[in-house]
Parts: structure tokens; sequence; C-alpha cells
């Protein structure tokens, strides 16, 4: 490794669109944003305007992203799963610390995967590049704000005053003046929902700015690639969980000095879930044979504007809710194909039915009902927001967004789209035949095959040796990795091997890694364990419970009566 190699710095957040003041006149409604240091950011960067997330929520658009493997073709695709992925699928962070890079993630996970502990040097809510053991080590830290999450926007009013109380009065979003897209009724619920939606990301920024300021502080700007991301659309209905643009189309900026020209912007066709193997090409690192995605950067800040012709994304299991929706877009029109068009595009899911928006949906909803039962016509929605709650959807959707950037118009089945759609049906399948697509499998049979009987598989122990001159070397069965610690066992349960996790807890069910007190390193070159004392080494593998300890003694002190070798 050499000091030239960069730092990375990502500053992620949740439930946006591109609704940042650099997108203004690019994406609709971006205009009423105040978003001044992420507008700096992109002033200094690029900005990327067909960035898209490959899942409309956020376990599986997560994955991918950590991944840069499809969700369908490797399990990840039902919200919320722990998906056992095809051997050699590691988390992407793993192959940085091997690197020798100070790996850190403050602190969301969420990847569909109980995350092992060979993923990050630090993942806690004080995670940072600031807490390296020496300054020499570049680092990869990654901040994942939740102040944007859709939970945020439906707070009681102090709570959210408090939420957002380094907004000042003047950069309040006013409700009178909220750009609601079409599909939306412009009632009191919507438009206050609309600039709650824009004061938490005038938070947001606030936040991203002191991140940013402290890079400054620190001297790190000049190396490091920032890159800021959202992991799918706003928390409103035909946002999150739909597989339209809405749901999908995210703000993507990324400033490297020296190397991309500040101020740009690209109209590259560009999954998130590329940022994977682009962070690595970036730092000079070997991209996975396994990826699914492809870098768009390299070394020297070279951008390829022609990696994707086409993107894809889909919608599964949503808690209750039981969907499949598969979608590609290229960079003039976005194609729906759903397999379950006798279903409800807002089917009942518990948690956003409590939510305002989708409550205010069902509740104009209802007054048509009330509407039809007098034999009126109904009209308290347009057929266009109408379509949000109907019983059922049209088995394909076709959009121009170039002409309809709200998607109003559905062209399938109108004259003159019979050529495009049966591109994006062919480009559809080619994808699904070259990745396979485990949607199609029942879910229940998908688990069976990762865990019979519903038990979790536990990773084989490495097979640990010490040669003549005391190095210590250990093997992994397919798919595994080792990890060491010279912490001794804490005498908990999960010291000498973690059981089940406990899928009650929060942390767990976002898969957080084990807290068992010792900090495990990767077993690579870099970062050998030490000969003069005992240390104890673990398989782990995505999906598997790790390995029980193998604990690997001292190494043997030379004998002081025998001379020592002689070199040959």
């Amino acid at each position: 490794m050499t000091a030239a190699r960069p730092n990375v710095l990502w500053i992620t957040t949740h439930d946006i669109n591109p609704h940042i003041g650099a997108y203004a006149g690019t994406y609709p409604g971006a205009e009423y944003a105040v978003t001044p240091h992420l507008d700096r950011l992109a002033s200094e960067g690029v900005r990327f305007d067909n960035a898209f997330a490959a899942a409309p929520i956020c376990a599986p658009s997560r994955s991918a992203i950590m991944t840069g493997c499809h969700p369908a073709a490797i399990g990840t695709m039902h919200m919320r799963t722990k998906a056992v992925p095809p051997p050699g699928v590691r988390l992407f962070s793993e192959y940085f610390r091997e690197a020798g890079y100070y790996v850190t993630n403050n602190s969301f996970t969420d990847f569909q995967v109980p995350v092992p502990v060979s993923a990050f040097d630090d993942c806690s809510d004080t995670a940072h590049w600031r807490d390296r053991p020496s300054p020499e080590p570049p680092f990869f830290a990654a901040f994942h704000g939740l102040i944007t999450h859709e939970s945020q926007i439906y707070l009681d009013d102090d709570a959210f005053a408090e939420r957002t109380r380094h907004v000042r009065d003047e950069d309040r979003h006013d409700p009178a003046k909220a750009p609601l897209p079409p599909y939306y009724p412009d009632t009191e619920v919507f438009r206050k929902a609309w600039a709650r939606y824009h004061d938490l990301i005038t938070e947001m920024d606030h936040w991203a700015g002191t991140l940013l300021a402290q890079l400054e502080e620190d001297g790190l700007a000049e190396n490091t690639i920032v890159v800021f991301w959202s992991d799918h659309g706003l928390g409103m209905p035909r946002g999150k969980r739909w597989a339209n643009d809405s749901g999908l189309h995210e703000p993507l900026i990324i400033r490297w000095p020296g190397h991309l020209e500040p101020g740009t912007s690209t109209d590259a066709l560009v999954h998130l879930m590329d940022l994977a193997p682009s962070m690595l090409a970036a730092c000079a690192l070997d991209v996975p044979e396994h990826m699914h995605a492809v870098p768009f950067l390299d070394a020297d800040g070279a951008l390829d504007e022609s990696t994707n012709d086409y993107l894809f994304a889909g919608r599964d299991r949503m808690g209750e809710l039981e969907d499949m929706t598969r979608s590609v877009r290229d960079r003039r029109y976005r194609y729906i194909r759903h397999y379950h068009p006798d279903r409800s595009p807002m089917q009942h899911c518990d948690y956003p039915d409590q939510l305002w928006t989708w409550r205010e949906m069902r509740r104009i909803g209802s007054i048509e009902a009330g509407q039809r039962a007098r034999g009126l016509p109904r009209s308290a929605l347009t057929p266009l927001q109408r379509s949000l709650i109907a019983p059922n959807k049209p088995v394909e959707e076709l959009y121009d967004l170039t002409a309809d950037p709200h998607e109003e118009h559905n062209l399938a089945g109108t004259p003159g789209a019979a050529e495009t759609l049966r591109r994006f049906r062919e480009a559809l399948h080619d994808w699904q035949s070259r990745y396979g697509d485990l949607g199609f499998l029942p879910e229940d049979e998908l688990l069976e095959r990762w865990r019979p009987g519903g038990v979790w598989q536990r990773t084989p122990p490495p097979v640990v040796e010490r040669d003549a001159t005391g190095e210590l070397t250990a093997h992994a069965t397919e798919g595994a990795v080792v990890v060491w610690t010279d912490d001794p066992p804490s005498g908990r349960p999960d010291g000498a091997g973690p059981g089940l996790p406990d899928m009650g807890s929060s942390g767990e069910a976002i898969g957080a890694p084990p807290a068992d007190g010792r900090h495990w390193r990767l077993l690579t070159p870099a970062h050998p364990p030490p000969q003069d004392r005992r240390t104890w080494l673990r398989a782990v593998r995505l999906g598997h419970l790790p390995s029980d300890d193998v604990e690997a003694p001292a190494a043997p002190r030379p004998n002081p009566e025998r001379p020592p070798p002689r070199c040959r």
C-alpha cells in the first residue's frame, strides 16, 4: 500500500429523491430545497443526474450497495430477511480492510445479512476516521444519517421542532409553496408532509456540513473521495416501496480534488451498487469477479459514462405485503413489469399504513366510495392519484421520462410503443437469464434451502497451523474468511462461538455485528496475529453463524542454548 491511496468518506441518508438545490432545473421540484453544504459539495465535484437504487426500500437497496450484487440474484430482495448469498459474496468493506484501510461504519447497517465482525474495524455510534490507531493508514468511513427517514416526517410538532433545530426560521419550507407532484392530492396533510420532508433535508444538510468541516479541520479534504447518496425515494406513497422513478431516482454527488472536474454533471446511467466496485477501482484495489456492478471510476479519476445501457431494480415482499415487480430504466424510458397485477399498488402494510400520507390517501378513497354509494361520479382524486390505491395495477407500465418526468402517462399498449416495449421486455429477460431471479421462488422454499428445518448453519472452524518460524496460517472453507483477536473470551455465550441472533432486538433485526467486547481483525499479511501471546481465530461467512473459536498458543520461544539456523 502506498501513501498515495485516497481516503473515502461516505455521507449517506435515507428516503429522499434528488431534492437538493444542486439539482434545480434537473430534477422536478429541486428548486424548493435549501441545502447550502451539499450544493457546495456539488460545485466542487460531479453531480450524477441518472443514479438509481436497486430497490425502492432500504435493506434490499443497501445490500446491493454493500455487495455489488443484484438483490434478486443473491436472495436479498425481500424486506426484511437474513439471506445466505452464494459463496464468495462478501461485504465490499472487507476488501478495504485487507488492503490496510481503517474501515468504519457509523452505524446503521440493514444489509439483509447479519454483519460479520470481518466487515469493519468499528461499527458503532462513535465510529470515526479520527479513531485510527495512527495517521498513516488511509480510511474508509461511512456515516449513515437517519434524519430524513420517513418516520421523522410524522413526528408530533414538538419532536419535529427538536429534530430540525438547526433549520433557521428563514429556511423553513412554506407548505403553501410546496410543489406537490401531480400524483398527490392537494390537501393540508400532503402540503405539511412535503414541507417537513424538505425541512428534514435541510437539517440533514447541516449534519453533512459538520462532517465536511471535520474533514477540512483534519487537513484531509484534498486526498479524500467524498460521496453523498440516499438509498431510495421519499417516504410517501408512490415514492418509497414503488418501482417508479420517484421510488428509485437518487442524488449522487462525488468530490475528488485533483481528479474529478469541479462543478460538472453527468447523465451516465449508474446503479448505486456500482459504488462498490467504483470505490475499489478508484483506490487501485482489485474488483472481485463475482460483483454484478461495474466501476464508473478508476484510480486516475477517469469517469466512464458508458458502463450501463440499462439499470435494473425490483420490488418484492415488504413486511407482510407480498408482491413482485421488476423495473428497467435507460436514459429516456422506464419500463415496469408487475407479476401480481391483481394486487393493489398500495396493499395493506402495517407500518406505512400508520403514516399520515398513507392514511390520507385511504381517507380520500373512502370519500370516493361514499360518492359512489350516493350514485355520484368520483371526484375527490384524479385518475392518476386514484391509481395509487386502485385494487389492481397494469401488467406493464412504460414512461417517457423526457416528456413525462412525473410518469403520468402510461404508454404501454399505446400506438407506437410496441418496439420500445419489445426492447425493454428483452432487456429484462436477458438480465434475469444472466443473473437468475430468486423472486420467482417461494420464500419459504428459499429459506429451507438456506436453513433446512430453520436451523442456522455454522461456519466450519478454520484449520490453523504454525510453521517452524512461528508464523501462523489459517484456512477456511469456501466463501468464508478468517478473523483473529488477542482479546480472550469474555465468558459470554458468544465469546466462544455466537449462537442464533436475537431477532427480537432492533440491532439484530438490521443485522448489526455482535458486540462481544473483542476486537476482531481480518487475517491478512498486513495484520498477522502476534507470535508472543495467545490468539483466537474464527471463520465467518455471510448468512452463517461464525465458527467456534480456535485458540492458537504463543509461538515457542527460541532455545537460547541452540544456535540459530543458518541461512542458505
